[in-house]
């Protein structure tokens, strides 16, 4: 079916959702750690610690990929029951994460959260599938990427703001402070607001056939298992490749979202967090040095968060010039691709030698470029070389190579890498640079032109 070609705010409306699930995303990515680190966690259990994350998207994904290709209701459409799922449980988990007493309890949320965050984002990669023509199909994922990138630094910058507003920085020992969960809930409003905007303003194309699709439905009501395993084992070229490149990429960022913040709050800012077994808190002098350390690092913290920001930003910007140009004419999708997750390394590689924090602003703008292609270009790749019918399980399937990194550097691959280095945490944005330069230089494999143009 040829499809209707859309305007800018068409698919501008079908694309806000993201930035709720960004919002949602980016505080986890910018503050999880600090949460951890709040409530006692040491710099080397926090990626076993983000395990979550990446476990809740290898399980969650594909199944919410297979149900909402075989969904079809009259008034909410094939994806847009999921968003709204989603989006409920996600503004519950994130306003209660920072509220955790223990931090069994804030790794159990953070399951709850990424499960929930994983269910209204999935379907909103095969939306832009399912709406787009192919000659649009970069330019709608550029879009949501310009979104995503909007999300991205708004809810990094929010602990911060909120802060400047007079909101405390400071916490008892094992608690949170109270600018963290007010950026929480702000988040958690955002989330449910914005996927709201998306389900009301957006409508989507019946099945061709009808009739096709409901025998279709019936026949394989209990096949969920045989069909995930027949998929894996038809999977296109170009998607093997593409899964390739991304398991470098996915293992620089879970790097960057467990390790920036301990990494850069001690190597950067010289305000690492205060070691509990080190003070005796029953002493009023070794409880006031206890907290004056902890308020400097959760300031450092604070200021960690904005400078992760600009990656948002960066990407929003790369974005937006993308949207100018695949609005009128194609792009090279694989050397756009290439060059900027090289660019991205070098912003990683540049952390261990920066000056003063504020450079932090030209590590995170390369690594900006890096995430707003790897948003889009891989996407769009992989659009234009699947069956149109099975776009929600071969983006869940896709979701494998984004996961599976990360499930390796949790369990290990992060501290036996950069500990390879040294023993400062600083050295795992190293590895992360060395990743995705990697991960650039393997684009040298995709060579369908369907896929590169």
């Amino acid at each position: 079916m040829k499809k209707r070609i859309l305007g800018f705010w068409e698919i501008w409306n079908m694309s806000f959702g993201f930035l709720g699930i960004q919002f949602g995303f980016a505080l986890q990515g910018g503050f999880m750690s600090r949460i951890f680190q709040s409530m006692g966690a040491h710099e080397e259990d926090i990626p076993i610690l983000w395990i979550a994350a990446p476990m809740t998207g290898l399980i969650v994904q594909p199944i919410i990929g297979y149900l909402s290709d075989k969904t079809w209701h009259p008034r909410w459409g094939r994806r847009r029951p999921y968003f709204l799922i989603g989006a409920i449980l996600s503004s519950l988990a994130l306003f209660f994460v920072p509220h955790s007493s223990a931090l069994w309890m804030a790794a159990g949320f953070l399951w709850i959260l990424d499960a929930s965050i994983n269910i209204s984002m999935e379907p909103f990669r095969a939306l832009v599938a399912d709406k787009l023509d192919e000659s649009q199909r970069s330019y709608g994922f550029v879009v949501q990427t310009l979104v995503i990138g909007i999300g991205t630094w708004v809810a990094s910058n929010l602990p911060w703001a909120i802060s400047q507003l007079g909101v405390s920085d400071s916490a008892p020992l094992g608690e949170v402070p109270m600018s963290v969960k007010v950026a929480f809930a702000i988040g958690a409003f955002v989330f449910l607001l914005s996927i709201l905007y998306t389900v009301f303003t957006t409508d989507e194309y019946p099945p061709e056939d009808m009739e096709a699709f409901l025998k279709e439905k019936a026949e394989k009501k209990n096949t969920f298992i045989k069909d995930i395993v027949e998929n894996i084992g038809k999977m296109p070229t170009t998607m093997k490749k593409l899964g390739l490149i991304q398991f470098f990429s996915w293992f620089a960022f879970f790097t960057m979202w467990s390790l920036a913040n301990p990494a850069l709050t001690e190597h950067v800012f010289e305000a690492p967090a205060p070691v509990e077994s080190e003070y005796n808190m029953s002493l009023e002098a070794d409880k006031a040095a206890y907290n004056v350390k902890n308020t400097a690092f959760q300031k450092a913290s604070n200021r960690v968060g904005s400078y992760m920001g600009v990656y948002g930003l960066s990407s929003m910007a790369f974005a937006l010039l993308l949207t100018v140009y695949t609005s009128r004419r194609r792009i090279n999708r694989k050397y756009t691709h290439m060059v900027s997750l090289i660019l991205g390394g070098i912003g990683f590689l540049s952390m261990y030698y920066v000056p003063s924090p504020e450079w932090l602003i030209v590590s995170f703008s390369l690594i900006g470029l890096s995430w707003g292609s790897i948003l889009s270009m891989p996407y769009a790749m992989l659009s234009s070389s699947v069956d149109p019918n099975k776009m929600g399980v071969i983006m869940g399937l896709f979701n494998m190579f984004i996961v599976i990194p990360q499930i390796i550097a949790a369990i290990g691959g992060v501290n036996i890498t950069y500990k390879l280095i040294g023993e400062s945490s600083i050295n795992a944005m190293t590895v992360a640079g060395i990743s995705l330069v990697l991960a650039g230089l393997l684009n040298f494999l995709i060579t369908e032109k369907k896929a590169i143009y």
